[in-house]
C-alpha cells in the first residue's frame, strides 16, 4: 500500500472535505439549528482525516489530507466571496486619523518634536547600551549589536511618538526607557 498513486485518493479526499465544508456551511449559515447537517459535515471531513492513513500509509496519507482538507474548506469559503461597494463616509471618520488632523497647540509641537527627536534618540541609545552591557556573549558581537540596535529603536520611539494621540504617555514611556536602560548598564558596567 506505501506505492499506491496518490492522485485518486487525493481528489476524494479533496470532494470528501470539499463536501463537509460545504454542509458546515449550509447549516451555520441557517437560521434554524441543523445537527444533521454539522454531524454530517464533521463525519465527512474527520473521515477524509482518518481514510487517507489506511489507503496511502500512516506517514504520508494523513499530512496529505492535512493538506487537501484545509484548502478545499478555504475554496468553499472562497466560493461565495463577493466584492461589497464602501459606504460613503466623511474620510475624518477613519479609526487612525493623521496626525496633521489633530488638534495641537505650539506647547505640544515643541513636545513632540523633543520626543520624536532627542529624548527617543536618548532612549534608543540606553537600549543600545544596556544591550551591550548586561547581554552575555563576546564584547564585539555585544557592542555591533547593540550599536546596531540604536537606529530601530530610535525609528521605532518616532513612529510611535508621532501616531500617539496621548503624548504625555510617550513622554512618560520614553523617559522611563532611558533611566531604566541607562541605570542597567551603570549597575551592571561593561565587563
Amino acid at each position: 500500500m506505501q506505492d499506491t498513486p496518490a492522485l485518486l485518493p487525493a481528489l476524494l479526499i479533496a470532494g470528501m472535505a470539499g463536501a463537509g465544508a460545504w454542509l458546515l456551511r449550509r447549516a451555520w449559515r441557517g437560521k434554524a439549528p441543523q445537527p444533521g447537517l454539522v454531524l454530517g459535515g464533521w463525519m465527512l471531513i474527520a473521515l477524509s482525516l482518518v481514510w487517507p492513513a489506511w489507503m496511502l500509509g500512516a506517514a504520508r496519507g494523513f499530512f496529505v489530507a492535512l493538506a487537501l482538507v484545509s484548502t478545499a474548506a478555504l475554496l468553499v469559503v472562497a466560493s461565495n466571496y463577493s466584492v461589497r461597494q464602501a459606504k460613503a463616509r466623511a474620510a475624518r471618520e477613519s479609526l487612525a486619523p493623521e496626525p496633521s488632523d489633530r488638534a495641537t497647540t505650539k506647547g505640544r509641537e515643541t513636545l513632540r518634536w523633543l520626543l520624536a527627536g532627542p529624548i527617543g534618540m536618548i532612549a534608543a541609545m540606553g537600549v543600545g547600551i544596556a544591550y551591550a552591557a548586561l547581554v552575555p556573549g563576546e564584547q564585539q558581537t555585544r557592542l555591533v549589536v547593540g550599536g546596531m540596535i540604536v537606529p530601530v529603536a530610535w525609528g521605532a520611539c518616532m513612529a510611535w511618538t508621532l501616531a500617539d494621540n496621548r503624548i504625555l504617555r510617550a513622554t512618560a514611556v520614553l523617559t522611563g526607557v532611558a533611566i531604566v536602560s541607562f541605570t542597567a548598564a551603570i549597575v551592571k558596567g561593561f565587563a
